[in-house]
């Protein structure tokens, strides 16, 4: 689902306000920090992937299943169809660089989606329109650093990662927990400009998916949606795999 689908899905609940008091940041080797943010980059992603994913969305007032297959190729394409359940079946999704498209089955309508709504919702789940089409990485479009927050963890690193100027990007920072044992995520939480925490992903269920160790599990919740949140579950995954470059175009939105 995004660049990182699905990243490209990529989350819950530890509802704290922004660190602001660091006690000394932690000791680093600048090499070792970079391998960790590379792997950060990579960890749902390689030349190609394939995955069959459940997105359980839940709302107070509503909740629902969705079950999809998911192709990409490396960092500009993604697509997505749903299979179920039978009212969404068929809805795809193809994104290839910074362009989305959505298909309709019911219509049997392509629609472009237009910069206006790329922070709409993404098929009413707590992921946007811009979570799947973003191309932003760690290393290279954010600076950072090791942190140590008041409540820190003894297993665990703290990242502290903040957008270079000028890019497009709407976070003011991300700081990211992973462990400190094999630098698998944790969790991520999303501030906006002023400091205010707006978002939290959830790692969970580390799994071995074609030889490569990945949380099969992310939830997501937003903080501004009291009640809301979108759990997103990898059933299978196939890392490198062999997959055509017909499968990331218009043509293939409208195939069954």
């Amino acid at each position: 689902m995004s660049k990182k689908v699905m990243w490209a899905f990529a989350t819950l609940c530890f509802l704290t306000a922004y660190p602001l008091a660091l006690i000394a940041e932690a000791p680093s080797d600048t090499a070792e920090v970079d391998r960790i943010v590379r792997k950060l980059d990579d960890l749902y992603r390689s030349q190609s992937s394939y995955g069959e994913v459940e997105m359980e969305i839940i709302t107070p007032h509503w909740q629902r299943t969705l079950a999809m297959k998911v192709w990409t190729l490396g960092l500009e394409k993604t697509f997505i169809r749903i299979t179920s359940p039978l009212k969404e079946k068929g809805v795809a999704t193809l994104r290839i660089g910074n362009e989305m498209w959505n298909y309709l089955p019911k219509v049997n309508k392509v629609i472009k989606i237009p910069p206006s709504m790329m922070m709409s919702s993404w098929m009413g789940s707590d992921f946007t329109n811009d979570d799947l089409v973003k191309e932003y990485s760690f290393f290279e479009d954010y600076t950072y650093r090791l942190i140590t927050p008041e409540d820190a963890k003894e297993d665990l690193l703290y990242l502290e990662c903040s957008p270079k100027e000028g890019l497009p990007i709407v976070w003011g920072s991300i700081i990211i927990a992973v462990r400190r044992a094999d630098t698998i995520p944790v969790w991520q939480k999303y501030y906006d400009e002023k400091g205010n925490l707006m978002r939290i992903w959830n790692f969970g269920e580390v799994r071995l998916f074609s030889n490569r160790r990945v949380p099969a599990v992310m939830e997501i919740i937003p903080q501004a949606k009291e009640g809301n949140k979108t759990v997103v579950r990898y059933l299978t995954a196939t890392f490198d795999a062999d997959i055509e470059d017909n499968v990331f175009t218009l043509r293939n939105l409208r195939s069954r």
